[in-house]
């Protein structure tokens, strides 16, 4: 029976009777068992009468926008993700056994399982409608298993939560697919393996607690490996020569150029400096001659609508989300959100997808709304269309993200969408119309200088013709168009600018005397949020739908930390990334991560085995495992000798050893002398004890100091007399609850490693921030506290909690302070 039948049968037999008695007597209803949880699924809990198809979604808002499209004769469920997974107490893979595989329900589905199996068995029709992904596959038949054979299952998948997407999925329901579901087998085994194999190794010669994880360990990795880039470098002067010359009210900019005309010299080292003064000293006071003028038509073309990396990488350069803010705004805008004169809609189409492609529908329609909004010119000739690099079939099997309906103008949607929501919307927006637009047409003109018989340049650009231009413009080819520095007529994007008609044989005078200016090559930069995609894109590290996993889960091991939106790893990360180098060479390689992510795509596209892949992987794996149990170093039992004198007895030196929160300095004398000390080490080796920081306030024990300390969950105090007295109190900031009045905040940890400032009265009072809290009062609506802020635009700010209103450090009593970076009080006259 089709779907349109079933759904005109179901509507003709729901009976809505006035009263629950009435009801009653016309239908038997079909009660399922109530599943506490939360207002979102308040809809799965509802009686349902009479004859219905299922649909089984993994979102319980997804679940409501499709009920909203399939109407009567439909009942809709959320999984709310995933239902079965491998133990977490135990390996769960049998190697001995083929790889079997023991799932079990995950915590807390129990309730949510039987809930689906009740509505399964009155059903007529069950299709199962997670995401198109491979999670979104092992999901289906995780829920094809619990429901039983004796159905009628279907597979139902769709690019977009839109009404007509999700009838016609409906309509034409496909089968399982079992290759997608054994790629996602392999890649679970696979990570399972490394994770459950090497972690324990860690724990037994590094620390309990910490982890290694399949592609995380790589990612980790190039961090690391571009931290200890920055630590060789080695800064190297160079040297510029520039002035500005004028024409008719117009200042433009020349630049020394070379000894040669048609060939650049470079101004480096000593040498550089040399030829530079010499350079001045021929040229000064003499007029720059225009020996040639060099004007050409540039033409720049748009670029293709967004894949899941792109959008990742444009998102934090544009936005400054972090891959996991994108990836969680995206799902919002696909599942579905309510506007105002519409209802619940989806607004873009899937988002984890590595396809440039699309739809032919969808391309009409943008092409239709370009040439009704922007005119003919600014529509390309013909159809652009995109291609992805490389062959995989997985790779293009969905489109590209872009809006599902364009009636549903940014616009349009203003006031139903939330800021983030808005924003993205609006990116995406702008990326899939300009990816349709024309050409932009630039003019730009190269003047080279003569004078002393050295050469000099002047570029300029004007954008003739803006084309797609007028929508959406890349980040990177915007940063190239702000660049002040850009003396090559090759360059991508030339200084934009306008030059003054001049023309061959012309003669100007410095109007800004020529000079010099030193500067210092810089070393590689450390990886924000939008180049480590990128880079980890680029190196076929994880997938695009798991770049947010990954740089999360880094972050909550505490190997990384952001510094000033930059990832910098920390001295656990650098440890443990390297002893994994060292004895799991072949995990921790690049290349052969990117390998197993291919593997995983030929898998999928049924052209390899799965347990073939993973019986190779362990075959080598087991025998690198039992090396490593015996030969990876064990920095628990190392000591290493400092030469630096212990602070509180006579004879002793320091010893770096490895605690449960890192590196230490202990005496060589313990358990005689229990000293210990925090230090830090210089990029030369030389290491400084870092002087304890103590409280205000005495121990209330026994008088004597507090001293500050970092501990698992966040800094603590803790007596210095210890342990003759072991009294320990939470830290707290000399900043009052603004709730209870009574609580000051205290520096805590999450479970999941990150740092939030909660209130000290806790649980009375369950007050916390994410940012550090400063007492300040908020201008605009009088909140006594603020937050610490920090964008790459505006720097160190302070946020109101409450109103979300910024204020600039020089506006308050605080200060940014040059060597640590942390906002610090002004300290008193």
């Amino acid at each position: 029976m089709c779907a349109k039948a079933v759904a005109k049968k179901a509507a003709k037999k729901v009976v809505v009777k006035k009263t629950p008695a009435k009801a009653a007597k016309a239908v038997v209803a079909k009660k399922a068992p109530k599943v506490a949880g939360s207002k979102a699924d308040k809809d799965d809990n509802e009686k349902v009468y009479g004859d219905y198809d299922l649909v089984v979604v993994e979102s319980p808002s997804k679940a409501k926008t499709i009920k909203k499209y399939l109407g009567k004769g439909f009942q809709v469920v959320a999984s709310n993700g995933h239902i079965k997974d491998l133990p977490k107490s135990k390996l769960g893979v049998d190697v001995k056994d083929d790889f079997a595989l023991d799932l079990v329900p995950i915590t807390g589905k129990k309730d949510k399982i039987e809930r689906i199996q009740e509505l399964a068995k009155h059903a007529n029709q069950i299709y199962l409608a997670p995401d198109m992904d491979r999670e979104g596959e092992a999901i289906a038949f995780h829920l094809a298993e619990e429901i039983g054979k004796k159905k009628s299952i279907h597979r139902v998948v769709f690019n977009a939560v839109t009404k007509t997407a999700v009838k016609n999925a409906i309509d034409n329901p496909t089968e399982l697919n079992q290759p997608m579901y054994d790629s996602q087998k392999t890649r679970r085994v696979l990570d399972r393996l490394v994770g459950y194999k090497i972690s324990p190794i860690l724990w037994d010669k590094v620390q309990r607690g910490i982890s290694a994880g399949r592609v995380q360990s790589v990612a980790l990795r190039v961090i690391v490996e571009r931290e200890d880039q920055i630590k060789k470098f080695v800064s190297e002067k160079w040297f510029s020569i520039q002035g500005e010359l004028e024409k008719k009210g117009i200042n433009f900019e020349v630049r020394y150029y070379g000894e040669e005309q048609g060939k650049k010299t470079e101004l480096d080292g000593n040498a550089g400096e040399k030829l530079a003064k010499s350079v001045l000293a021929d040229i000064k006071g003499k007029p720059l001659k225009a020996i040639e003028v060099k004007k050409k038509e540039r033409r720049q073309n748009p670029t293709a609508p967004f894949t899941t990396s792109k959008l990742q990488q444009e998102a934090a350069n544009k936005l400054g989300f972090t891959a996991k803010r994108t990836m969680m705004v995206a799902q919002m805008l696909y599942e579905g959100v309510q506007l105002r004169d519409h209802g619940l809609q989806g607004l873009i189409t899937y988002m984890r997808t590595d396809s440039v492609r699309t739809e032919p529908e969808a391309m009409k329609s943008v092409r239709d709304y370009i040439k009704k909004k922007y005119g003919k010119d600014f529509l390309s000739a013909e159809e652009i269309v995109y291609k992805k690099k490389g062959t995989s079939k997985v790779q293009d099997a969905h489109e590209a993200i872009r809006p599902t309906n364009l009636e549903f103008t940014p616009d349009e949607v203003r006031g139903d969408l939330d800021p983030d929501q808005q924003k993205l919307y609006e990116l995406i927006w702008n990326k899939f119309i300009s990816s349709q637009m024309s050409q932009a047409v630039i003019d730009q003109t190269t003047v080279t200088f003569e004078a002393g018989g050295h050469f000099f340049k002047s570029n300029g650009s004007i954008v003739k013709f803006p084309g797609f231009r007028t929508v959406y413009l890349d980040s990177l080819a915007e940063k190239q168009s702000r660049k002040n520095e850009d003396e090559s007529e090759e360059s991508e994007e030339p200084k934009t600018g306008l030059l003054p008609d001049i023309s061959e044989g012309e003669s100007f005078a410095q109007k800004k005397a020529i000079d010099m200016e030193e500067h210092w090559t810089s070393p590689p930069p450390r990886f924000n949020e939008a180049s480590l995609v990128k880079a980890l894109e680029e190196d076929g590290i994880g997938r695009p739908s798991t770049y947010a996993a990954i740089i999360s889960n880094i972050q909550d091991r505490n190997y990384v930390e952001k510094i000033e939106n930059r990832f910098v790893p920390t001295e656990l990360g650098n440890v443990v990334c390297k002893m994994l180098v060292e004895s799991f060479p072949d995990v921790m390689d690049i290349e052969f991560t990117a390998k197993v992510e291919e593997l995983l795509d030929k898998i999928e596209e049924g052209d390899v085995s799965w347990k073939k892949v993973l019986r190779e992987f362990w075959k080598g794996f087991e025998l690198t495992l039992e090396k490593a149990k015996d030969e990876m170093k064990n920095l628990k039992k190392q000591s290493i000798p400092t030469g630096v004198h212990c602070r509180k007895c006579a004879d002793g030196e320091y010893q770096i050893k490895w605690g449960k929160n890192g590196q230490f300095l202990a005496c060589s004398n313990y358990p005689d002398c229990n000293s210990t000390e925090d230090f830090k080490k210089s990029l030369d080796g030389v290491i400084t004890i870092i002087e304890k920081e103590f409280a205000k306030d005495p121990c209330p024990t026994c008088g004597k100091r507090l001293a500050i300390k970092k501990g698992k969950y966040g800094k603590f105090l803790a007596c210095e007399d210890y342990p003759q007295c072991a009294t320990t109190l939470p830290f707290t900031l000399d900043v009052q609850c603004p709730l209870c009045k009574v609580g000051k905040f205290a520096e805590k940890k999450s479970r999941y490693g990150k740092l939030f400032y909660g209130c000290s009265n806790y649980p009375e009072c369950s007050n916390a921030m994410w940012t550090k809290p400063y007492a300040f009062d908020c201008s605009a609506c009088g909140h006594p506290v603020m937050g610490e802020k920090f964008t790459k635009k505006n720097g160190k700010q302070l946020e109101c909690p409450k109103c979300r209103h910024r204020v600039d450090i020089a506006d308050t009593p605080f200060h940014v302070d040059e060597e640590s970076g942390e906002i610090m009080e002004e300290a008193a006259e």
